[in-house]
């Protein structure tokens, strides 16, 4: 099966302090997805920044940020409504009006580093809704096993339509750790239709993306997950954590996924001229 290969260029918590190559403009993002997409990521995960470079939901900046994106290539857009600690749930849910493909779901409020990442149990159902009714494809983020219990009660709720897709974040402080065996106990509990992806923060991040490949899982790459090719060297831009991504899943003889066959594993509409 292919590997599908998505880039998370930006994030909520680094800034161009940690790292210059951090695109935070609407066009230093859509310009990062186009060259990562060049190297063979077919799904874009994305968040947004204001003038000062803050995690922003504004919808205006969103809707801007995927216009260029679409106007640069066809790679899948998908929306986080993680958006950052400090943006109110609801104003992060509206991001799915822009009827995006896919959007993030996040089962469970957390610890998130120093701050607390809040997802209240109704409003994180209300969203589920919503998604459903925009045909927007939900993008489970789990950053630890009661995550996923969660996810499975809204599966059995009826509120995920299709084959499911779940990202398992490891390494976060107030989630799991990054290691292989909380990721095995995870795989092992997913639905056996559902499709998954390791993120790995830090410096865990090329060990654990090779063996979540190795055990039939697909890969997210970007300096919203590492800021570093290797120790102690910045990555000079996303390109090089994609380009890596991709030759470890081509290492271990995986093909990657161009957007079609993404999009058909995701049980998503194939863009126009795929």
């Amino acid at each position: 099966m292919c590997v599908i290969i998505t880039v998370a260029t930006t994030g909520p918590i680094a800034t161009k302090l940690d790292n210059p190559s951090l695109p935070t403009s609407p066009e230093e993002i859509a310009a990062a997805v186009g060259e990562a997409y060049a190297e063979g990521a077919a799904v874009a995960h994305l968040h947004f920044r204001d003038a000062q470079g803050r995690p922003t939901a504004d919808l205006a900046i969103a809707e801007r940020t995927v216009g260029l994106i679409r106007d640069t290539c066809p790679i899948l857009v998908q929306i986080s409504t993680g958006v950052g600690m400090d943006v109110e749930f609801e104003d992060r849910a509206r991001l799915v009006e822009l009827r995006p493909q896919m959007a993030t779901l996040n089962p469970c409020s957390m610890t998130f580093g120093a701050g607390e990442f809040r997802n209240p149990p109704a409003e994180v159902r209300r969203l589920a809704a919503r998604m459903q009714e925009l045909g927007v494809k939900p993008e489970m983020e789990i950053y630890d096993t009661g995550h996923l219990d969660a996810c499975l009660r809204l599966i059995d709720e009826g509120l995920i339509s299709g084959d499911p897709q779940f990202s398992i974040v490891l390494g976060v402080r107030g989630g799991a750790a990054a290691t292989p065996a909380n990721l095995y106990t995870l795989v092992e509990r997913l639905p056996d239709n559902a499709v998954w992806q390791i993120i790995a923060i830090g410096k865990a991040n090329l060990q654990l993306t090779a063996i979540g490949l190795a055990m039939g899982g697909n890969a997210r790459a970007g300096l919203e997950d590492t800021l570093f090719l290797r120790k102690g060297e910045l990555s000079p831009g996303n390109t090089p954590l994609v380009r890596r991504s991709v030759n470890l899943a081509r290492a271990l003889d995986l093909p990657i996924a161009s957007v079609r066959q993404a999009a058909q594993r995701l049980q998503l509409d194939v863009p126009a001229g795929m």
